[in-house]
């Protein structure tokens, strides 16, 4: 074990690129809640429209953006490399990936919107779901090509362009809410509608921006010729999808965790749901700051991992965990202070400030598990090792977090707190199956040098 010092300029390097996809994503997030608070003024059936819509969007495009992490470790590997062809042609067979996959969400999410009236929702909002809805539906075409450049962007460590594209994004955003929601400018006041329109428009305008600067910018000169000459292949095709599926997957799953226990909590009443809602909201916090520093993991392991330098990458692993422990400790302070008035921020009755004030307490176990987990399945990102992180996901997501939340909550009578516990543990548990497998890969790895 090195002492710390030895750590400094990896520390500094995860910071250099992991804080602007930090800032880029608090954008979004900030937006997100601008968007409910604009649109909460104009209409509560509006709030409620638009609510859903996004809940069920939520699925396709988590699964775009982690089908989209495929590129980043391949694209980082050719750039440890200095290999510049092979980039313009994984950016190219990106594109053409993504705008597949788009047009794919698209028609599958529009399948749903023609039966949206069999979901169980009041037949007053179906008027103000469905043209949100469907312009949602057209926005995941141009999300999947955001993607793509964005990806590309991080694998050569140009993190910074994306983070300005999305924070403008975000503003072009706000400003078309404020004039499409209420009516400015001589526009009628559209509500729900008017925030769907302004998404896809900055949906649009975002891989517009993106694909300007690097044809005709001065950036990224030197991968504009091999873009276009670069050809299409079935094997880069083929390795770009099963990296796509995989992560995705990854991500689905455990989306997929908190989602149907989310069911489960249902089944115990409002308050308790309403309470599951308040405190993954401010794990957001923590959210945000583990997955800027494990995407600057996953850029600098897979560059070391291409040169074949198996201790640079052991090295970065280790200084990205002191990162994220030191961000652990840091988000537990301030839940432990904000715990008491946590409930009332969100101007919740008091059986719901009751039930968040104690979920914080188990909020703060859940640090452990996530520091673990983000680090390692980074790592084996980083290092296309992909299938194994998608499986250890399943089994510490799905045999053993769900199995166990339900025991906890019913069998053990625990309630939503028992439901809770299931959490840490699933994590927890995957977290350490990953750090496993990336000490298998790599002492394998080094023992073959």
């Amino acid at each position: 074990m090195y002492p710390f010092r030895h750590y400094r300029f990896d520390y500094r390097e995860l910071l250099k690129l992991g804080f602007p996809i930090m800032i880029g994503q608090l954008g979004v997030v900030i937006v997100g809640f601008a968007d409910n608070l604009m649109v909460g003024r104009y209409g509560m059936d509006d709030l409620a429209a638009v609510s859903f819509v996004n809940s069920v969007f939520n699925i396709p495009i988590l699964f775009g953006l982690g089908f989209s992490y495929g590129l980043t470790p391949l694209v980082g590997q050719s750039f440890g490399k200095g290999d510049t062809r092979q980039i313009g042609v994984l950016l190219k067979n990106s594109l053409l990936v993504n705008v597949l996959l788009g047009f794919l969400m698209m028609v599958a999410m529009g399948g749903i919107l023609l039966n949206v009236e069999h979901l169980g929702q009041p037949a007053e909002l179906l008027p103000r779901i469905r043209p949100y809805y469907a312009l949602q539906s057209v926005s995941l075409l141009f999300v999947m090509l955001f993607n793509g450049f964005k990806q590309f962007a991080d694998g050569i460590t140009d993190t910074r362009l994306p983070m300005y594209i999305l924070l403008g994004g975000n503003l072009f955003n706000v400003i078309g809410n404020y004039v499409l929601i209420y009516g400015k400018l001589g526009f009628p006041a559209m509500g729900a509608t008017g925030a769907g329109l302004s998404t896809l428009l900055t949906r649009v305008l975002m891989p517009v921006v993106f694909a300007g600067i690097f044809f005709y910018g001065h950036r990224y000169r030197r991968y504009r010729s091999v873009f276009r000459s670069g050809a299409i292949g079935r094997t880069t095709l083929r390795k770009l999808v099963k990296m796509g599926t995989m992560v995705g997957l990854q991500m689905g799953i455990e989306n997929g965790m908190f989602s149907i226990a989310g069911v489960m909590i249902g089944w115990l009443g409002a308050i308790e749901l309403a309470s599951h809602q308040v405190i993954l909201s401010v794990s957001t916090l923590g959210i945000l700051l583990y997955y800027g520093t494990g995407a600057a993991i996953a850029i600098r392991v897979s560059h070391f991992y291409g040169r074949g330098e198996i201790d640079s990458v052991r090295r970065t692993v280790t200084a990205g965990f002191h990162l994220m422990a030191v961000m652990a400790v840091v988000i537990g302070c301030a839940f432990l202070v904000l715990r008491p008035f946590m409930g009332r921020i969100f101007d919740a009755p008091p059986e719901v400030c009751h039930i968040v004030s104690v979920l914080m307490l188990i909020l703060l176990t859940l640090q452990v598990g996530d520091v673990f987990q983000v680090t390692y399945a980074n790592a084996l990102r980083g290092m296309n090792d992909v299938t194994w992180m998608a499986a250890i996901s399943f089994v510490g997501y799905f045999v053993l977090a769900l199995p166990l939340c339900y025991v906890f909550g019913f069998t053990l009578h625990g309630g939503i707190e028992g439901i809770w516990w299931g959490f840490p543990v699933g994590l927890l548990s995957a977290g350490l199956m990953m750090m496993g497998r990336f000490g298998y890969l790599t002492k394998r790895k080094g023992t073959h040098e």
